[in-house]
């Protein structure tokens, strides 16, 4: 029962440093279009 519950807490943990890493990756994509498309180059 320990056990279960400690890998409950350990997959909720991981999922939400995978939440993290993709909210900061979108963050990244964002400026750097942002900044692309100030500086005149070609923007999707």
């Amino acid at each position: 029962m320990k056990f279960s519950r400690i890998a409950a807490i350990l997959t909720l943990l991981a999922l939400a440093a995978c939440n993290t890493v993709a909210g900061v990756g979108e963050d990244i994509t964002g400026a750097s279009r942002m900044v692309q498309g100030g500086l005149g180059g070609g923007g999707y």
